[in-house]
Parts: C-alpha cells; sequence; structure tokens
C-alpha cells in the first residue's frame, strides 16, 4: 500500500487528483482512532491526513476556532480548556473502545463522524457547530463553505452534509467550529438501584424539569461494576447539572426534591464528575481489549429499554444507556446478531444500530451502517454522483 502524508491542502488537492486521473482509490483517515468503523477498505493507497495539523485562527471573544484537518482533539480541547471554553459537543474518542491509544482523534474526524457525547441532548452534535470547511471533492476540486463568524449561515447546509459522510465525499482539509464557554462547575446527582424500565422513567421526569440536566445515564449493575475503583456497587442512573455553582447546587437540590428528597442519593461534582461522563462518552465499559461485538443503537427513549430486553431474551447482550435512554450500547457475547436486532429495533418504533466493533470479517459480511431507507438512499447516491463519482473516497465503508 502507498501512504500519502500529505501537510498542506496544496497537497491534499494535487493526491487527490492523481487519484482521479489514476482511478486510484483512497482510504481517508487521520491518526486512524476509527479506522476500525465500517466496511474494511478495499484500496491500495491511503490518504493519511495525520501531517496536516495546527490552530490557524482562535478568536475567544467571537466563539470561533478554525483548525486543519489532522489537528488531534485532545491539542483543541487543551487550547479551549485554557480560555474556559469548551466543544459543547462533547465529541467522543472511539480510540479505546477499538483497541487503540485514547486522545488521538482529530477534528476532521470528528466532523467526518458527527462525534457528539452525553450533551447531544442539550448541545446537539458536529454539524450543529460546525461553522465552514475548506475542502476537496472526489472529483479532485478544491472548494470551500460557510465561513468564520457565527452569523454567517452562507454554505451551511453544504457542511453539513460532510457531517456523518466518513470520508466518502470529500476531503476535509480545514474546519472552523463555534466553541462556547464551559460550565464553571457540574454535579451528578446519582440515584442507585434502579432497573432499566424505571431509570428511563425517571431520567425522563429529569430531563422534563426545571434543573436543566445536560446528561441523563443508566448504568445497569454489570455495567456500573466497571466504572472507575468500584466507583458504583449497584446500578446507576446519573444526571448532570452543570453552570455556576449556586445555579447548580440549586437545580440539584431541586432535582432531590423531584424524586422525594432522596437520603440515599449520592452526589459527585467537579474532577470526579468530569471522569465519569468521560466514561460514559467513550464507552470505556466495553473497552476490554477484545472484539466482541459492540452495537451503538438510537431510539425513542421510552422504546430503547424494551427493545434491549427483547434481545436479551435471545442473546447474551450487555447495555448501558445515555441520551436520556435514548441511546444504547450492546456487547454481544457472540455473533453480532444484526438480523435480530436491527429487527426488534423496527419491532419498537425504529431508529439506528450501528456495528462499532467487529472482527473484519463481520464487517465485511454485515451492513455495518443502518441500512437507509429509499427516499434516503437515493439521495445519498446523487450526493456522491456529484461529489465523488469516481468512487474515489473510502469506497465502500458505508456499505
Amino acid at each position: 500500500m502507498t501512504t500519502f502524508t500529505p501537510t498542506s491542502a496544496g497537497e491534499v488537492l494535487s493526491v487527490v487528483q492523481w487519484a482521479v486521473a489514476e482511478n486510484a482509490p483512497l482510504e481517508v483517515l487521520g491518526h486512524g482512532s476509527k479506522r476500525g468503523i465500517g466496511r474494511p477498505p478495499q484500496t491500495e493507497h491511503a490518504l493519511d491526513l495525520s501531517g496536516l495539523t495546527g490552530v490557524t485562527l482562535y478568536e475567544p471573544e467571537e466563539l470561533v476556532l478554525s483548525a486543519r484537518a489532522g489537528t488531534t482533539l485532545s491539542e483543541i480541547e487543551n487550547l479551549l480548556v485554557e480560555r474556559g471554553q469548551e466543544l459543547a459537543f462533547e465529541p467522543m474518542d472511539f480510540g479505546p473502545l477499538l483497541g487503540s491509544a485514547a486522545g488521538r482523534g482529530t477534528i476532521g474526524g470528528a466532523l467526518a463522524a458527527n462525534l457528539s457525547g452525553p450533551r447531544r441532548i442539550k448541545a446537539g452534535a458536529a454539524r450543529d457547530h460546525i461553522l465552514g470547511i475548506h475542502a476537496v471533492s472526489g472529483r479532485g476540486e478544491a472548494f470551500k463553505s460557510g465561513g468564520r463568524v457565527v452569523k454567517n449561515v452562507t454554505g451551511y447546509d453544504l457542511s453539513k452534509a460532510m457531517a456523518g459522510s466518513w470520508g466518502t465525499l470529500a476531503v476535509a482539509t480545514d474546519v472552523t467550529f463555534k466553541v462556547l464557554p464551559a460550565a464553571e462547575t457540574e454535579t451528578t446527582l446519582v440515584l442507585p438501584g434502579l432497573l432499566d424500565d424505571a431509570a428511563v422513567a425517571a431520567m425522563a421526569v429529569a430531563m422534563g424539569s426545571s434543573a436543566e440536566v445536560s446528561g441523563a445515564a443508566h448504568l445497569p449493575e454489570t455495567a456500573a461494576g466497571r466504572v472507575g475503583d468500584g466507583a458504583f456497587k449497584a446500578a446507576a442512573t446519573l444526571l448532570r447539572v452543570e453552570g455556576f455553582g449556586p445555579s447548580v447546587d440549586y437545580r440539584v437540590n431541586h432535582l432531590r426534591d423531584v424524586f422525594g428528597g432522596g437520603a440515599g442519593f449520592e452526589e459527585i461534582s467537579g474532577g470526579a464528575s468530569k471522569a465519569i461522563w468521560r466514561v460514559i462518552r467513550d464507552c470505556l465499559p466495553f473497552a476490554d481489549g477484545s472484539q466482541k461485538p459492540v452495537w451503538r443503537v438510537s431510539m425513542a427513549p421510552s422504546e430503547t429499554h424494551k427493545a434491549v430486553m427483547a434481545l436479551r431474551m435471545e442473546a447474551a447482550v450487555e447495555a448501558f444507556y445515555d441520551w436520556a435512554g435514548g441511546l444504547a450500547w450492546l456487547r454481544m457475547e457472540g455473533d453480532p446478531d444484526a438480523d435480530l436486532l436491527r429487527g426488534l429495533v423496527k419491532k419498537f418504533g425504529g431508529g439506528h444500530a450501528t456495528l462499532v466493533r467487529a472482527s473484519v470479517a463481520d464487517r465485511a459480511a454485515i451492513p455495518v451502517f443502518e441500512p437507509q431507507a429509499l427516499a434516503l438512499a437515493a439521495l445519498s447516491r446523487r450526493l456522491k454522483e456529484q461529489f465523488d463519482p469516481q468512487n474515489i473516497l473510502n469506497p465502500g465503508r458505508m456499505g
């Protein structure tokens, strides 16, 4: 395999133009932290963007940051912390779950995978924070979309079209994101011992309250036992409140009142709370170094736990929940059971099931991403034809 390692947007353009001229498909990657997601690449050449690095613009007062696509999220987050700011969509780090090092995901990869984390229920995902891009299409044409200020909405849709495309439409070379002030502090209220259905009901009540909950997750007993150094002795339902200290205290007390006082409730604050939410964000209870299949299932919060319960009647599976029950992480003990799982998702109202971790053989044999409805599949084909008609970029990765 030939690996191209450009260090400028111009070099990226040259590589893609060569690939188009030679009809030589390219695997597009940064540091490879998400390389194990999707169908295995069927290419003889790779376009490695890990050398395309550096923050090119940061205006804290304007809440805007631009960086080259290969810049690591860890570098960007460290810079933002110094100014009391953050990427509010809380992008997940897939590295540990997929058996690689933490902190290697890139800002371009965050857009390509439309990353998010527990705060998605309040702040959305990467596509909701992208302001602009510079990119090279699969035609070998450089283009730009959007701008560098929050008020500039020109080209928003084109920038957002790249979100979740997994590098199959264009190669982003520079990206511009909106950043936001970070919370002064946070506290997580822990409701112990709830079963899945009761936990989902409690999270719905919390989300409907005036407490402005920014994270709501449930760890059944087995998953809870894998958090930290035995931090939880039983199932744990976690409700995060962020903001200024006095406001956080008031809203946590309000949550306590909502749930009847809760003498058995625990409060975890500051750095300890952040650590727990990183565990949930990065699916660390299942980051066990194995290739046991892991699914990411998004459904209506009221239905997800029902589908999981039905699945447990048919297969050996562990689960925990984020997004107030709207996201389930599942680890299968045996085969991925794609037909069974997707059949249950459909039965309980529909949603999306993505096979995040599996063996190469399973990823080659199973549709990794949720099969699209006919109308959406037709739209995806038209986009692909416009941006990459020769199927040069990450061919086959999405199915």
